[in-house]
């Protein structure tokens, strides 16, 4: 009788066992889509690495289930590859969220996959301010053009800039930079005196400089993917004399990105820009974390605004799977995305319950050197800014 007892209680247990939920034995799997070859690898390096200090902080394990990262590369602004990468991501590798994105091309190709997957899609670069409208199951946590760039315009009213020639890439989040920027500048009596758009793969800047030279604007604002754009910027705005003729460079902190500081040089000294992060942010927080980001990725330097994104959307996934429990649903999850407040290291940080983008501080910063250090520094700012078309 003892005997058949234990059996009984033995065969209990296995039962159990054997109805408890798939997911309790499975990783918790999160596709991450990004460049991390060619001109803009550092995009992608930069959100793993992000990803990856926030795992390091607060574990590798949410609500039971291991954190698995399936990295995946679209080798730069590829919409049918990151198409296809997103797709395979869900259909076999059986992902729980999408992430990353780092152009607007890619992330809006990606959108119809979440949309008919039900599959969160978290955006972590991509600034299109059209792209969480395409698909109900996306959220972002970096950032749109148009909320820096607005702010931008704001400032160079307060400080008598009132001439100014707008240069940006030729796709969506150029045309949004130039866009918003424009509305907010020529409302406040504000004069454009030129607008150029630049290729999105023609990254020589030259012939765009001597344009601004020959206009004699106040100011030129400047938006263009962060890499050999703005680097081919800084270099002919020197060679050229801008900045002996007064011409100051104001625009959004994807020029002065610290990732790309030492390749820019000093000719980026005294540069204005508006934006949401900056690794010199001097609170206690952002020390921590740019201490820790340096620790757990040695190779990668210091955070950008795409680590930093990196970082806070593994915080909002993390959120999400320990309210569901570790099951994650598409429609639930998103009810969870909408209105989540985040204590990030740039400062506060809200997902908007209605549009399911981001809101946040934008500050205004300087560059100066910092220790012998190129740094941006902040000295203004602007609190809960929403995508001013939104």
């Amino acid at each position: 009788m003892k005997r058949r007892t234990v059996n009984l209680a033995l065969l209990a247990m296995l039962s159990g066992l054997a109805s408890m939920p798939a997911f309790a034995q499975e990783a918790l799997r999160i596709g991450l889509v990004a460049p991390f070859s060619g001109p803009y690898a550092d995009y992608g390096r930069q959100m793993e690495a992000g990803i990856r200090t926030y795992m390091k902080q607060h574990g590798d394990k949410v609500a039971g289930r291991k954190v698995e990262l399936l990295v995946r590369d679209t080798t730069g602004p590829s919409p049918e590859l990151s198409r296809r990468l997103s797709q395979e991501l869900v259909a076999r590798d059986k992902v729980d969220f999408l992430a990353g994105y780092g152009f607007t091309p890619d992330a809006l190709a990606a959108a119809p996959v979440a949309q008919q997957s039900k599959k969160p899609m978290v955006i972590m670069n991509a600034a299109g301010s059209v792209i969480t409208t395409k698909s109900d199951y996306i959220t972002r946590v970096s950032m749109t053009i148009a909320q820096n760039s607005a702010p931008m315009a704001t400032w160079a009213l307060k400080n008598k800039i009132r001439r100014v020639v707008t240069v940006v890439g030729d796709y969506a989040p150029g045309i949004d930079a130039e866009t918003s920027f424009k509305t907010t500048f020529s409302r406040g009596g504000g004069e454009i005196v030129e607008t150029i758009r630049v290729p999105l793969r023609s990254p020589d800047m030259a012939p765009y400089i001597q344009r601004v030279k020959d206009a004699k604007p106040d100011a030129v604002f400047l938006w263009v993917p962060s890499g050999e754009h703005s680097v081919s910027f800084m270099k002919n705005y020197s060679e050229r004399g801008l900045a002996a003729t007064g011409i100051r460079i104001i625009g959004t902190g994807d020029l002065t990105d610290e990732a790309m500081l030492p390749a820019l040089g000093d000719a980026t000294l005294g540069a204005i820009t508006a934006f949401h992060y900056s690794a010199a942010h001097d609170t206690p927080e952002n020390k921590a974390f740019v201490k820790l980001f340096q620790e757990v990725n040695p190779k990668v330097g210091q955070p950008n605004f795409m680590g930093v994104a990196g970082y806070d959307g593994m915080a909002a996934m993390a959120e999400v799977t320990k309210k569901l429990n570790g099951v994650i649903d598409g429609d639930k999850a998103m009810a969870v995305f909408r209105g989540m407040k985040l204590a990030s290291p740039r400062g506060p940080l809200a997902i908007d319950l209605e549009t399911r983008d981001v809101t946040q501080t934008v500050y205004i910063r300087k560059v100066e050197k910092v220790n012998g250090t190129l740094a941006n520094v902040e000295f203004d700012k602007f609190v809960d800014v929403k995508d001013p078309g939104k």
